[in-house]
This record gives structure tokens, sequence and C-alpha cells, in this order.
């Protein structure tokens, strides 16, 4: 399997920094841990799009994954820390919209686990765009995770 492949019967999370993020993903964890299963950790990015004009990144696409590879790994081992070893964990970053992108996931996943609020938008807000997406679209049960 390659990364970025659904895995069938595998529990994934969507991870983005933010403290509903990391509940996610200790969550997503233990619920693995208590079904024996894998856990696929999905980090999605993409460029900001400007409403002036063309953006140019200041870094390629393949540095840009590497650099979302390396923040992605590094909130697993944060969260997880030793408690990794004790589970089968695959760390994917995809290019594209959370909320588009970890639909690719809904037909393999036995779930997708996701915290309330990400790192945008209002944070007064019940829901974020991306779990209220996949709570209306996936066709895997969607768990979202509100922060303590």
């Amino acid at each position: 399997m390659s990364p970025g492949t659904p895995s069938e019967g595998w529990i994934v999370v969507g991870i983005d920094g933010s403290e509903p993020s990391e509940g996610a993903l200790r969550w997503a964890a233990t619920e693995a841990r208590r079904r024996g299963v894998g856990l696929q950790v999905v980090l999605c990015w993409s460029y900001p799009t400007l409403p002036w004009g063309p953006y140019q990144p200041p870094l390629s696409g393949r540095e840009f994954a590497a650099e979302a590879q390396q923040a992605a790994e590094a909130e697993v081992e944060k969260v997880l820390g030793e408690d990794r070893g004790s589970l089968d964990v695959e760390v994917c970053v995809v290019e594209g919209t959370a909320s588009l992108r970890l639909l690719d996931w809904d037909n393999a996943a036995d779930m997708i686990v996701v915290g309330s609020r990400g790192r945008g938008g209002f944070t007064g807000l019940l829901l974020g765009s991306v779990s209220q997406h996949l709570a209306e679209h996936a066709r895997c049960p969607v768990v979202i995770i509100r922060p303590t």
C-alpha cells in the first residue's frame, strides 16, 4: 500500500495542528487500539488562494509536501509519543482541500475522525466547514471530537 492510499478496515483521522485535531488523533488512536485496527493519519495541504491575483508560493509543491509531512509526523509524535509503537500508524500527506480529500477514504475506512474546529474560520462556531462537510457527505461513520 502506498502512502495516501485508503486502507480497508482502518480508522482515518484528519489533522491540522489545532487543539481539536490533537484531541481527534488521541481519540482515534484509542479507538484503533481498542478495535485492533490500523490508524491512517491524514494531513491535507494546499496553496492559499488570493482574491487579488496569482500567488507565487515560496516553496515548490514537493517542498511544501515535505514540510507538511514533517509537521504531521511531529503532531503524531507529540500526541501519541511512546504509544505510537502499540499501533500500526501510517501518516499520509495529500494535496487538496481537507473537506474533499478526506472523502477519498470514506469507502474503505471503518470511520473518519476529525476535530470539531480547525485552524481557520470563526472559532465560535459549533462545527467547522470540514467536519460539517464530512458529516453530510461521508459514506462511513464520522466522529467529530470537540475540545474538552
